[in-house]
């Protein structure tokens, strides 16, 4: 318990690097078009995979932060309202020792075709490199295109840190930045990427990394794992 406590404690500041306040946008942000996908006090603009109007009792918001809590038995991948074209999408996100969870995106949201949003979504993985299992495996580790292209470099801060991811997602051309760093970049409109797909584990799902606009979900892997400082700029 005690650990638990420190470990959660860092997530009630509300100031951010520079004084730009928790889920806000700066001066510069604004004028660039950018715009918050999370208020940092509702789920407004939210709901759980397949169930427009809904969030699980597992989605919880705490001192401004989007947190997962596996006790409530109520969660399902949280979704956003709207579907994106072209974009440029950056959250923060924190990882519990051996959690695993991830962003997916360009999403297709029909549950009757596709039951989980990893069925046509690629992912931008969020996971405890040195806790989880998934750590040894190769491409599934924090900020690699989970099970397709692995990070040209690891900048993934330890567990209880502050991560920030960012996608972005233009005309074709897919870019996965991490801590700055720009870590994966890709086309996900030619022949190359068709066979990424169909050498991995999503080849038998026909659904999967076909279209190239969608919504954009925060992963239920049964973890503990938090977000907050949720934007998007549509270009």
């Amino acid at each position: 318990m005690k650990k638990l406590i420190l470990f959660c404690a860092c997530m009630a500041s509300g100031l951010m690097a520079f004084g730009q306040g928790l889920n806000t946008l700066s001066k510069q942000e604004k004028k660039a078009g950018f715009k918050l996908l999370f208020d940092g006090k509702t789920f407004a603009g939210w709901h759980t995979y397949g169930k427009p109007g809904k969030v699980g009792a597992s989605w919880t918001i705490m001192d401004g932060v989007i947190g997962f809590d596996l006790a409530r038995k109520d969660g399902g991948d949280l979704i956003t309202d709207a579907e994106f074209v072209n974009y440029d999408f950056s959250v923060d996100w924190k990882i519990s020792p051996n959690g695993n969870s991830g962003i997916i995106f360009n999403v297709t949201e029909d549950p009757v075709k596709y039951h989980s949003t990893y069925n046509t979504g690629p992912e931008m993985q969020v996971l405890d490199d040195a806790g989880h299992p998934d750590g040894k495996i190769n491409k599934h580790n924090s900020g690699d295109l989970y099970d397709l292209i692995k990070s040209s470099v690891n900048v993934t801060k330890p567990v209880g840190e502050w991560n920030t991811a960012r996608i972005v997602n233009n005309r074709g051309l897919l870019q996965l930045y991490l801590n700055g760093s720009k870590v994966v970049e890709t086309r996900t409109d030619d022949a190359n990427w068709k066979a990424m797909v169909a050498g991995s584990k999503f080849k038998t799902m026909p659904g999967f990394g076909v279209n190239m606009q969608g919504r954009i979900a925060l992963q239920d892997h049964g973890n503990p794992v938090w977000y907050r400082n949720i934007k998007i700029k549509e270009l």
